[in-house]
């Protein structure tokens, strides 16, 4: 995408954010926080189009057996790690998918024991995990925890996680 184009997006983008009258405050009771909530993500996505940007795990690997408590790590190139709440372009936080299928990709990320949040901005988390087979995948969200537009999905990986000795 040409600058010309990108710089487009990003001026829609901010119009839009002027253009909101009176934003209601959100839980920290900041108006400017909410007024940012409402802002079209359009020049990420635009962004993300044409870029390499990518979430991966860096551990374990495809098919690893592992024992529990497992330590799993996140990589990410082409977005910089934020956190939860933050509205700035190319930026985004982990959230880790157990033993699930991709929740709806325009609605935000549950969070529950098969979708975990990592909206500090953590690369890495310490996972229990029952003994067996199991899946995990990568889904990077927005500031509201929603999957960027087109989302930024690791593969699915399956792991065995060994009983005790």
């Amino acid at each position: 995408m040409n600058s010309l184009k990108l710089l487009t997006l990003f001026s829609l983008a901010c119009m839009v954010q002027a253009c909101s009258n009176n934003p209601e405050p959100d839980a920290t009771g900041s108006a400017a926080v909410a007024a940012s909530k409402s802002m079209p993500e359009l020049a990420a996505a635009a962004v993300i189009e044409d870029s390499t940007a990518r979430v991966f795990f860096v551990s374990p690997g495809d098919g690893d057996t592992v024992q529990s408590p497992v330590t799993v790590v996140f990589g990410l190139e082409g977005f910089e790690v934020a956190p939860a709440g933050t509205y700035v372009e190319r930026t985004g936080h982990h959230h880790l998918i157990i033993d699930a299928e991709l929740p709806p990709l325009e609605q935000s990320i549950p969070a529950d024991e098969r979708h975990l949040h990592f909206g500090l901005g953590q690369t890495e988390a310490v996972v229990e995990l029952a003994p067996g087979k199991h899946t995990l995948q990568l889904v990077l969200g927005d500031g509201n925890h929603v999957p960027h537009e087109p989302p930024l999905i690791s593969e699915q990986i399956t792991i065995t996680v060994s009983g005790a000795d």
